[in-house]
Parts: C-alpha cells; sequence; structure tokens
C-alpha cells in the first residue's frame, strides 16, 4: 500500500459527430474534454476513511473496523461485476445517508463505497484514507461527469493498493486526436436522454426511407471527420478548420431533421453565427451542451465578444479544448492552484 499523496485527474467527454446515429449502428467520434474531475488522496492512521465532495455539499465518514467486517463475498469471484439490488442495499445500510440526500450525493457515495471495498478488499487490511474529489464539469450536462468521478477513484485507489502502475504523469500524451480549442455552451435546459433516443427511433420507424438516409449520412460526417483530424495530427493548415466547420455545419441540420434539436441550441448557433463561428449541439440534445470550434487564427477579442453575447442568453461557457489527456497523475506543484481550491482553501 503506498503511503504517499496520490493527485489525479480525469477528462469529460464530448460527442464530436455521431450522436443518436451510433444507437443505430453508425459511427460516433467521442473526444476528451479539457474540464477534469481532480481527486486527492491522502493516507491516513485515524482509522477512518472519509469522502468529501465540496462541489455537492457532501462529507462522509466511515470506521474502516467496520466496513472490514461488511460481507464482501459477492466480490470474491472474479472481475467484480454490477452490484444486485440487494447489495446496493447492503451497501446502502453502510452508506447511512442523511434523510434529505438527493438522488446525486447517495450514488456518488455508493459508488465510492463499491469501488473502495472491491479494489481494497484484497490488502491485508482496508486502508485509512481521506480522499477528496472536485469538478470542473458541470453534473448531468452529458459531458462524462459521473465517468470521470468514477475513473478518477479507480484508478486512484488501483494506483494506492499497488494493482496498478502509476497513471500517465503530467507531461505524457497519448492522444490520436490533435487538440482543438472550443466553447462549450451549457443552455442549462434540461432533457431526458431516453426520451429523445426514443424520439429518433420513433422517427426512423416512422419514416424509414427519410431517416435512414440522415443516419448514413451522419456516418459519413464521422468518417470524414476522423479522416481530417488524422491529417490535422501530422501537419495541420487553415484548409482543415474550413472543412470541420463544414462538418459541424452539416451535422447540425441533420440532428434538427432527427427532431433533437432546441431552439436554445437554435440560438447558440445563432449567435455565434453572427460572429463568424460554427456550432453544434453535442450529446442528447433536446438542449444541454453545444460546441464551438475556434479557428487558430481568431482573435481573443472575438472570442470574448462570442462568450459575453452567450451569457447574455443565459447560458454557461467555457473557453477550453478537446483532445485532452486522459486519466492522468501529478505532482503537487503542478495542480497547486487546483488543490487548493478543492480542499476549499482558495
Amino acid at each position: 500500500m503506498l503511503s504517499r499523496v496520490l493527485l489525479v485527474s480525469s477528462p469529460g467527454k464530448v460527442i464530436l459527430h455521431g450522436e443518436h446515429a451510433v444507437v443505430h449502428g453508425k459511427v460516433a467520434l467521442a473526444v476528451a474534454l479539457n474540464l477534469r474531475t481532480f481527486l486527492r488522496l491522502q493516507p491516513q492512521s485515524n482509522g477512518k476513511v472519509s469522502l468529501n465532495l465540496p462541489n455537492i455539499g457532501v462529507t462522509q465518514a466511515w470506521d474502516v473496523a467496520r466496513l472490514q467486517l461488511l460481507d464482501t463475498s459477492f466480490m470474491e469471484q472474479g472481475d467484480v461485476t454490477v452490484p444486485v439490488a440487494e447489495q446496493v442495499e447492503k451497501l446502502k445500510e453502510v452508506a447511512d445517508f442523511p434523510e434529505n440526500w438527493a438522488a446525486t450525493e447517495r450514488l456518488a457515495v455508493l459508488a465510492f463505497l463499491y469501488l473502495y471495498l472491491a479494489i481494497c478488499r484484497r490488502q491485508r487490511a482496508l486502508p485509512s484514507l481521506d480522499i477528496t474529489v472536485w469538478s470542473e464539469l458541470p453534473p448531468g450536462a452529458g459531458l462524462g461527469s459521473s465517468a470521470a468521478y468514477s475513473v478518477c477513484l479507480a484508478a486512484a485507489l488501483l494506483t494506492a493498493c499497488e494493482d496498478i502502475p502509476n497513471p500517465l504523469e503530467d507531461s505524457a500524451h497519448t492522444s490520436r486526436t490533435p487538440a482543438l480549442q472550443i466553447l462549450l455552451t451549457n443552455t442549462k435546459v434540461p432533457r431526458s436522454t431516453k426520451a429523445l433516443v426514443a424520439g429518433v427511433r420513433n422517427r426512423l420507424i416512422k419514416f424509414p426511407d427519410i431517416v435512414e438516409p440522415l443516419l448514413t449520412s451522419v456516418d459519413a460526417i464521422s468518417g470524414e471527420c476522423e479522416h481530417v483530424l488524422g491529417e490535422m495530427a501530422s501537419a495541420p493548415a487553415p484548409e482543415h478548420y474550413l472543412v470541420l466547420e463544414e462538418l459541424i455545419d452539416m451535422n447540425q441540420h441533420h440532428l434538427n431533421a432527427l427532431g433533437v434539436g432546441h431552439a436554445s441550441l437554435d440560438q447558440l448557433c445563432r449567435v455565434t453565427a453572427a460572429h463568424g463561428l460554427h456550432s453544434k449541439l453535442t450529446g442528447a440534445g433536446g438542449g444541454g451542451c453545444g460546441i464551438t470550434l475556434l479557428r487558430p487564427d481568431l482573435e481573443q477579442d472575438k472570442v470574448e465578444a462570442t462568450k459575453q453575447a452567450l451569457a447574455a442568453c443565459g447560458f454557461d461557457c467555457w473557453e477550453t479544448s478537446i483532445g485532452a489527456p486522459g486519466v492522468s497523475m501529478h505532482s503537487a506543484t503542478s495542480l497547486e492552484g487546483h488543490v487548493r481550491q478543492g480542499l476549499g482553501i482558495l
């Protein structure tokens, strides 16, 4: 068992092209988003394991000795599997939730307990740890915040228990996608992914000769984008960005034709188009988030003007990048500002 502090981060994700078409067997391009979730793991000797989630106001601690007595026989056979209802109920008893906790808080704690027990049970004794997780990702926006949380927990616990070597260090990059600067905009309009997926399926059943070609065309857009990104990885050129912008416009029109657009997303596209930029929804649609490509030659004052215009619509907007590193291990100095913020020092 490692005795040093671990600092881990994991990126969010966006779908560049292929949302909804992927449900019907087509290609989707998912890329890492450089808004990240961070985790600090501190070994302790106080007989407690504690979890702190400042973004959602969760602070919870458990006696390691009590957890040691928990029956974990359901984890003994081979790889850990998804817990059945009876096992979830057992974890709920151990978690001892406050009555007023919402589903988000409950699920976050259950995920932690399950991963902690599943990964650390092979140790001679369950370790005493203090874990803090915080995020730049807005929850429930289709940007992979839950996955990034789980990946950080799994990576940190597996590393602490010496089941895996350290994840990527700060300077290591394994991305196959060139880093592209984008604006990420959250319209803050809630939507149901399940309902939107069902709507596309129903439209496909009702108009197969119309919708199937749309899905095939979206598939071709994904393929063309992958080809362009492959060329850009070795020798990016201005004309590549012109093609990417065209593909963004075409896919957005296709997604509207599939019925997953929304007035807020139309407004987003109009605002960015007025500034000479190109946008599309990302994820399920029906609200949620959109991405806007930023060309390298774009002047910063135009970017700021676009961000201000989007904020005036009531949207949240971040200037960030896609094609970011995956799960990574960091030094304390490289993440000093993030750690201070996550621990509530700032």
